[in-house]
């Protein structure tokens, strides 16, 4: 099989621990562009903090797929597909999240607001849901994102919360889930509960760029670490889950690499294409 796209995760695959990219990551893909492989980003992150990575990665005209599918896009104001929360379901999943002890973010493609939180865990959640440099993605922190949601109706594509307590992220869940229609509910890492369209997955995401570029799915590769990604490793011609990854992400993937600590996406794009030979065609 030829490969001609390869779909990489950031959190958790492209990144080490510490958030930095390796060397050898960086030079993978490169790798992977000399075989005439189209290389693209499948992430939660909202569009400004993944394009801060693809620059730095050199994939700067590359359409990326951000906030978990709903928002697909190569330049900030011209996406190809969005898939937005209308305010009326923003305003009710907020008005719920808020009732449990967790750090809400609405993500809008431009900038976020996160309510506060008062206690010795708040710099913790700041750090836990990082969307990136904030002068490229600023943050406005608020007493309550439900009060002001009230003045200002917002639409985002994606509502991120972070829990400490797993069973209040289930009761949660529940009636999210039982209150609000046509929601898709993953989890991008630990503690985490990502809410978007029903529409909107990474998978979704990569059919939408496959039919744009000419590529069926079964030519690609998509490489992740967390249950948002599930969806997108099995539907892709080749689902790569790092070493690094829960178990449930790893029994579901064709092949398991290395962690993100030991360079698993430069691993894996040398084992995959260093005998691709062909260059591909892309429309």
């Amino acid at each position: 099989m030829t490969y001609r796209l390869l779909a990489l995760d950031i959190d958790g695959t492209l990144l080490k621990s510490n958030h930095r990219l390796a060397k050898e990551t960086k030079e993978a893909i490169e790798y992977a562009q000399s075989k005439d492989v189209y290389v693209t980003l499948a992430t939660g992150r909202a569009f400004p903090s993944a394009k801060k990575i693809a620059k730095a990665l050199k994939l700067d005209d590359a359409y990326l797929i951000t906030h978990d599918g709903a928002y697909i896009a190569s330049e900030l104001e011209d996406p190809i597909f969005e898939r937005r929360l209308d305010s009326d379901r923003v305003y009710q999943i907020v008005d719920i999240l808020e009732n449990y002890h967790c750090h809400v973010r609405l993500l809008h493609e431009k900038y976020a607001i996160g309510n506060k939180v008062r206690q010795r865990n708040y710099l913790i959640a700041r750090m836990n849901i990082g969307v990136g440099d904030p002068l490229f993605y600023p943050v406005n922190y608020v007493d309550s994102a439900s009060h002001h949601l009230i003045d200002q109706p917002l639409t985002v594509p994606k509502i991120r919360a972070h829990f400490w307590n797993d069973n209040e992220k289930r009761d949660a869940m529940e009636e999210v889930q039982e209150a609000v229609r046509h929601i898709n509910m993953t989890s991008s890492a630990e503690g985490s509960l990502d809410i978007t369209d029903a529409s909107a997955s990474k998978a979704r995401g990569l059919q939408v760029l496959g039919k744009k570029l000419g590529i069926q799915l079964s030519e690609m590769v998509a490489v992740g670490c967390y249950e948002n990604d599930m969806e997108m490793l099995t539907q892709s011609g080749l689902g790569i889950a790092m070493g690094n990854a829960p178990k449930e992400v790893k029994a579901i993937a064709d092949w398991v690499t290395r962690s993100n600590n030991q360079n698993g996406v430069g691993y894996a794009v040398r084992e995959v294409f260093r005998k691709q030979l062909h260059p591909a065609v892309y429309k």
